[in-house]
């Protein structure tokens, strides 16, 4: 049985983080090749350290997606995080690029032929999640450890806060009372700073940037209020710490709250399921909360490598479901085709839509005129109402 009163603990990096510079550059190349071909099949990899960029994977595209343009696209991801730095420039950084092309051992299983539907890049199992603890049905600490690093972001390109870096971090943690959040106990921020910014100036930059993202009354107390605990944080960025990309998974999801497959998203294109299929089940998840068919929802999908049908759909609403689970899931089957074709056509997911996820986030975020975040939609719960009858 579920606990009611506990505390729990999220985490978000910014997009200055290292790992997200890398997560941002491999989705911005990603971007590149469906704004030229929506088919181009696409895994990069990216690792950055003091002034050296590092790409890698394999891709099928067009031949203007060469060497030369992938890192062009790169070092403009860098300049839009804010990198001008000493130890990491948008302008004089080292970018090394080893992409090359796709393995026709892969296509083959995953390629449609003949009477054969396109099959699931690879195997592997992803999950989706919603809940009632927020508007966005997010969880409550990961909505919130995003929303302050974001504040804090946009403060910073707008000047606002020209004393704040790219790099930072938060932390938040909330107390439940019979299953719900009701109040922060502790609040964590680390942000790189001006040299000249003392650890005092510092937390009162951050402050308010806290307070207003939660709800009334629920900041802590002083003395569990923690902003840069270390003391300072001028080097910062890839000069601080080596990046990767697909090394911040849960703070990609829901910050631990829910099950995450164990498949990094960034830098693949829609055919690979382990980015299609967790936006698949988000959705699917997302618009049984929002019918009102359950207060928690939590959908796993598996795949096998060439085959295009789930090999298993799962349905668990926590004990908080109106409808059979069971039910559920055959119902959610005939509203949306799980294959990996028709995933991308319901979602309209080969489009250039990828490099804004990368951040803050891929879950819980409002969905664009443009089809950014399509999953992110509550455009089932007419029909999933009506499938069980409801109101």
């Amino acid at each position: 049985m579920r606990k009611k009163d506990y505390v729990f603990t999220s985490e978000s990096v910014s997009e200055g983080h290292p790992d997200k510079i890398c997560d941002r550059i491999s989705d911005a190349i990603l971007d590149g090749f469906l704004t030229e071909d929506p088919q181009a099949r696409v895994a990069v990899e990216t690792m950055c350290t003091t002034n050296l960029v590092v790409l890698a994977g394999e891709v099928r595209g067009p031949d203007s997606m060469s060497h030369e343009h992938m890192a062009k696209i790169a070092r403009s991801a860098i300049r839009e995080i804010g990198y001008e730095q000493s130890g990491f420039h948008w302008q004089n950084c080292e970018i090394i690029c080893r992409v090359h092309s796709q393995s026709p051992d892969i296509a083959v299983g995953v390629d449609a032929r003949g009477n054969k539907d396109e099959g699931a890049g690879d195997q592997g199992i992803m999950f989706g999640y919603a809940c009632r603890e927020t508007d966005a049905l997010m969880p409550a600490p990961i909505y919130y450890a995003h929303a302050i690093l974001r504040s804090l972001a946009e403060a910073r390109h707008s000047g606002a806060e020209p004393g704040l870096g790219p790099d930072a971090k938060s932390q938040v943690t909330l107390r439940y009372v019979d299953g719900q959040p009701v109040e922060a106990t502790a609040i964590v921020v680390s942000t790189q700073h001006d040299k000249d910014l003392t650890v005092d100036d510092v937390r009162e930059i951050v402050r308010p940037h806290v307070v207003n993202v939660l709800p009334d009354g629920w900041m802590c107390g002083e003395d569990r209020f923690y902003v840069n605990p270390t003391g300072r944080f001028v080097v910062g960025g890839p000069d601080g710490d080596a990046g990767l990309t697909g090394r911040k998974i849960i703070v990609d999801t829901y910050g631990g709250a829910a099950a995450h497959g164990g498949g990094a998203f960034s830098g693949k294109d829609p055919t690979k399921v382990d980015r299609s299929g967790a936006y698949a089940a988000r959705y699917l998840a997302k618009n049984v909360v929002a019918a009102g068919l359950a207060e928690r929802c939590a959908i796993q999908l598996s795949y096998a490598i060439g085959v295009a049908k789930p090999i298993s759909v799962y349905v668990d609403t926590h004990g908080s479901g109106e409808v059979d689970e069971e039910r559920l899931a055959v119902v959610l089957q005939e509203l949306m085709d799980l294959s990996p074709r028709g995933m991308r056509t319901h979602l309209g997911l080969n489009r250039p839509i990828y490099a804004r996820t990368a951040a803050y986030g891929h879950f819980g975020r409002t969905p664009d005129p443009d089809g950014g975040f399509s999953w992110e939609l509550p455009n089932l719960v007419d029909d999933l109402r009506g499938a069980f009858g409801a109101r």
